[in-house]
C-alpha cells in the first residue's frame, strides 16, 4: 500500500535524481582526489625563493625512506636516506591518470648554509614519471646521490613539475656543483612546480663501535 503524500513526494523528486546523482558522483571524486599540500612551509624555510618560485599546488607528492615518510621540516639522518626513497606522484583532478612528471632533488645549502657558493647541489632528476605510479616508471637523468651535509643544517629539496609531454632531447646537466632547479625548469618548458617537499639532514657523528 503506497501512502499519499509519500507518493506524491517520490513523484516530486523523479525529474531531480539526475541531477543528484551527478552531485554525488562529483562530491565523491572530489572527496578522493588528492590533497596537495599548502606552501607555507617551504616559504617559511626559504625553500621559496632560494630553489623554486612561489606556485600553487596542483599535485601531491609522497616520499618515504623505507619506514621512515618525509615531512616538511622533519631531521632524516643521511644515512636513513643514503639510498633512492620510493616516490609517488598524483595529480589533482579525474582527468590526470595519464599525465607526466619531472622530480628534481637538489640541496641549496652546499657547502654550507651560511656560505652556499655552491648552491644548488644536485642530488637527482627523474623524468617521465608516470601519475599514479611510483619513481622507478620514470627515466632516471640524473642517478640518485644521497645527503652528506659537512657542515649545518641542510635543506633537500623535491621539486615536482608537471610536463607537456615526453621530455625529447634532454641533457644530463655537466656538474652537480651550482645547479640551478629554475634553469632547469625554464630549458625544458615545465614552468611553476606542481609539489614541493624538503627535510632536513645534519651530518652524523662518528660511530664510537669498535
Amino acid at each position: 500500500m503506497r501512502i499519499p503524500g509519500v507518493a506524491r513526494c517520490e513523484s516530486a523528486l523523479q525529474p531531480l535524481l539526475p541531477a543528484l546523482l551527478v552531485i554525488a558522483f562529483a562530491f565523491a571524486v572530489a572527496s578522493a582526489a588528492p590533497k596537495p599540500a599548502p606552501i607555507g612551509p617551504l616559504l617559511q624555510a626559504r625553500v621559496i625563493p632560494d630553489v623554486i618560485d612561489e606556485f600553487r599546488p596542483s599535485a601531491e607528492v609522497a616520499v618515504r625512506y623505507g619506514g621512515t615518510q618525509v615531512v616538511d621540516g622533519h631531521d632524516i639522518r643521511p644515512s636513513i636516506a643514503a639510498k633512492p626513497p620510493d616516490v609517488r606522484i598524483r595529480g589533482a583532478g579525474c582527468g590526470s591518470s595519464g599525465d607526466l612528471y619531472a622530480l628534481v632533488m637538489s640541496d641549496p645549502d652546499a657547502p654550507s648554509p651560511s656560505n652556499p657558493s655552491k648552491r644548488e647541489w644536485l642530488h637527482w632528476i627523474v623524468v617521465d614519471v608516470p601519475g599514479g605510479s611510483d619513481i622507478t616508471k620514470g627515466k632516471e637523468l640524473v642517478p640518485y646521490a644521497g645527503p652528506t651535509p659537512p657542515i649545518g643544517v641542510h635543506r633537500y629539496v623535491f621539486a615536482i613539475f608537471k610536463q607537456k609531454g615526453t621530455l625529447q632531447g634532454i641533457t644530463t646537466p655537466s656538474s652537480r656543483a651550482s645547479f640551478k632547479t629554475r634553469a632547469f625548469a625554464a630549458e625544458h618548458g615545465l614552468g611553476l612546480p606542481v609539489a614541493a617537499l624538503y627535510f632536513n639532514a645534519t651530518k652524523e657523528p662518528a660511530s664510537t663501535n669498535y
